[in-house]
């Protein structure tokens, strides 16, 4: 058991400076004043009068078992390890491969995200990568959606990228429909998470998919809205009639025609679109290419997770408030992907928390009622970690 005393509590909304009482891997009571009776089993406490409580971040495009590849096999990203993840504030994260679906299974996805989850925090993937067809452990991606407890949904499918595979419209439709189903059958959230690149066409095959078809905008997820201005400015049109759309944190400005994250999510709102249909993510553990006019590779990087709260805490030190800040990393992903006990902190939730400090740096971070990170570092680390 653990006892968390006077913290100033974002759930994300805030209630104020309460005691959570967590038993396990759940939060069992949030109360103004919560006392240990004598001779009650071994409780720890921890003093939260400097600190703010946070839900664990939800990432919902994580490259935990490695990606890239575009400039060589020596590009290929490594693996993510478990502190990669927990000193960054995330409890909770949803893997995927990218541009490499030949050596990268769904198989090794599927393993490292269950090492993941053995780790200490909870793990979900999509199946399939950039290319349709798309990759699948089963027969099908609905079947892997059905009968793969991780899997929740198809992703990331590329549209208007040089390195997808130019899906028609029906492709694109086909496979959103698979997903649904999948879902509908297995209580999942089977989302058609699309990647968009810089092409020309930019969301037309989206756009194609949501006139076209009767799939609900709620199983529909395009990420990277915030990869040029032109595509932004389309992707705020969309999201206005009701489309969801995730901002990659770990796409900054260099120079370049990049639109911020902390801009994107403020002309979003600005521009009056939903904030419930809003999500962010970090994109980490993939390559970050940087191609010229020609096609030429000039240069790769890695995503880094330590971008979701760079962006938070921007956000709320130009004067955004606390809650309306973490929304986009917490309550809404876990809402949109159907996890139905994350996001929050609440009674009878699991228990993953973040305890910020007042520069809000990552503190403290409990992960299904276990404290991963202590004092800054973390204290529970991945079986091959150093």
């Amino acid at each position: 058991m653990l006892l968390i005393k006077n913290i100033n509590i974002y759930s994300p909304t805030s209630l104020g400076k309460k005691d959570i009482l967590i038993c396990y891997d759940k939060i069992l009571y949030i109360s103004e004043d919560i006392k240990i009776p004598e001779n009650f089993p071994d409780c720890k406490t921890i003093d939260g009068s400097n600190f703010t409580a946070l839900p664990g971040i939800v990432d919902l495009h994580v490259h935990i078992a490695g990606a890239g590849g575009e400039g060589g096999f020596s590009s290929r990203t490594p693996e993510m390890t478990l502190s990669n993840l927990t000193l960054n504030g995330i409890t909770t994260c949803v893997g995927l491969l990218g541009t490499d679906g030949s050596t990268r299974s769904m198989g090794n996805l599927l393993a490292k995200a269950n090492s993941l989850d053995e780790e200490g925090i909870t793990t979900y993937i999509w199946t399939g990568s950039y290319q349709i067809p798309t990759r699948t452990l089963t027969s099908s991606a609905r079947g892997d959606i059905i009968f793969v407890d991780k899997i929740i949904g198809i992703g990331e499918i590329a549209i208007s990228d040089h390195r997808g595979s130019h899906p028609s419209d029906y492709d694109l439709i086909h496979l959103a429909s698979e997903a649904r189903v999948g879902g509908l059958i297995s209580g999942k959230c089977g989302i058609t998470h699309i990647h968009i690149g810089d092409g020309r066409s930019m969301i037309d095959p989206l756009k194609h998919l949501v006139e076209s078809s009767e799939i609900p905008l709620y199983n529909i997820l395009p990420t990277h809205i915030n990869r040029n201005s032109k595509l932004f400015k389309e992707c705020i049109d969309y999201c206005k009639l009701g489309g969801y759309v995730d901002i990659t944190t770990g796409i900054r400005p260099n120079g370049d025609d990049v639109v911020d994250p902390t801009t994107s999510y403020r002309a979003l709102l600005d521009e009056g679109c939903n904030i419930e249909n809003i999500t962010m993510s970090s994109d980490s553990g993939g390559s970050m290419p940087i191609f010229n006019e020609s096609g030429k590779l000039e240069d790769l990087t890695i995503g880094l997770p330590s971008t979701n709260l760079e962006v938070f805490r921007d956000l709320v030190r130009d004067g955004m408030s606390i809650d309306k800040a973490i929304i986009p990393l917490t309550s809404n992903p876990s809402k949109l992907l159907k996890l139905l006990d994350k996001g929050h902190i609440k009674e009878g939730f699991s228990a993953d928390i973040m305890l910020l400090d007042k520069d809000y740096n990552l503190h403290t971070l409990i992960s299904r009622g276990k404290i991963m990170v202590e004092n800054y570092k973390a204290v529970v680390k991945g079986k091959f970690e150093a």
